[in-house]
């Protein structure tokens, strides 16, 4: 049986527009390399009918909810049509950076001080209770929604005077907030290709963190690669990184991002287990000094059983 690609990007999560740009870099890619490709958006396509329509394999490109949870994956496992990525226990536990952090501490990773918030925890709560868990922290700190990316609904707030407001901006994207102690140092991005580790990526921005417009937007971002670390030191976060990926079970590709904060101590922030792949993403950057070219790191991505 000849194959047939579906790749699926779009979605109706926060990140669509970036999906749709990834989605389609794979789209094209695929098509370029003379393979039976289609590119779909669930929401214009009943997911079930895919088995129906002879799909032989689904190249993944949906971010965060829908995508990145689990969803999808649970969805493909039922139809027993084989996907790109992680599986569907490691992408759920992998979106949601609390548990994700949780599992890291328990395996002796490094992971800053943090918290959980919900929703219903703040509208309960005491505010004094919260603010004295956030001075434990002490400011500044970063808010994050627990379960979504692209830095979206992310603040980083350096007076206790907006913390309740900021707060509240943060629960629009999810029902549960990490409140996380800040971390000052140098950001660094690692890409994962079947269980290998790409040259990592070293992050400048000008705004005061990694953010939305810096990371889709800004020409002022700059990316280095190679890193400028030391063959001991990008050992040692090529370790952490691998020991982190495989603590949550991931496979096939993704990302992870790790800080180097002031006392030269790597610090995990994130995982992502479908990265973007538009002109301005940095996995393909990775794969690409490490000899892959974009359609080749398709094709590998594809390949991966």
């Amino acid at each position: 049986m000849s194959e047939k690609i579906a790749v699926l990007f779009g979605g109706n999560s926060q990140e669509r527009e970036i999906s749709l740009k990834s989605g389609k870099a794979i789209l094209n890619a695929l098509l370029k390399l003379g393979i039976n490709a289609i590119g779909i958006d669930p929401i214009n396509f009943p997911l079930l009918y895919l088995k129906k329509y002879g799909f032989t394999k689904i190249f993944i490109s949906i971010h965060g909810k829908g995508g990145e949870d689990g969803t999808l994956q649970g969805i493909l496992e039922y139809l027993n049509i084989p996907y790109t990525g992680s599986g569907v226990l490691s992408s759920a536990i992998t979106m949601n950076k609390f548990i994700t952090k949780t599992i890291w501490k328990s395996h002796g990773l490094p992971v800053y001080p943090h918290f959980l918030l919900t929703k219903q925890e703040f509208i309960k709560s005491n505010y004094l209770k919260i603010k004295k868990r956030i001075l434990k922290l002490t400011l500044p700190i970063f808010i994050k929604p627990n379960c979504s990316g692209s830095s979206l609904g992310i603040f980083k707030v350096n007076h206790m005077d907006d913390i309740f407001n900021v707060i509240e901006k943060s629960f629009v994207y999810s029902n549960d907030i990490l409140i996380e102690k800040y971390i000052k140092g140098i950001e660094y991005t690692v890409g994962i290709l079947n269980k290998e580790i790409l040259p990592p990526i070293r992050i400048e921005y000008i705004n005061s963190f990694y953010n939305y417009q810096a990371k889709y937007y800004l020409n002022s971002t700059k990316y280095f690669c190679p890193s400028g670390l030391s063959k001991k030191k990008e050992k040692e976060l090529s370790n952490i990184v691998l020991h982190a990926w495989n603590s949550v079970k991931c496979t096939g590709w993704g990302r992870i991002d790790v800080i180097l904060d002031n006392y030269n101590n790597f610090q995990l922030l994130e995982i992502n287990t479908v990265p973007g792949m538009t002109s301005h993403s940095l996995y393909p950057i990775a794969a690409k000094k490490a000899g892959l070219s974009f359609y080749d790191l398709i094709i590998k991505i594809l390949n991966i059983t």
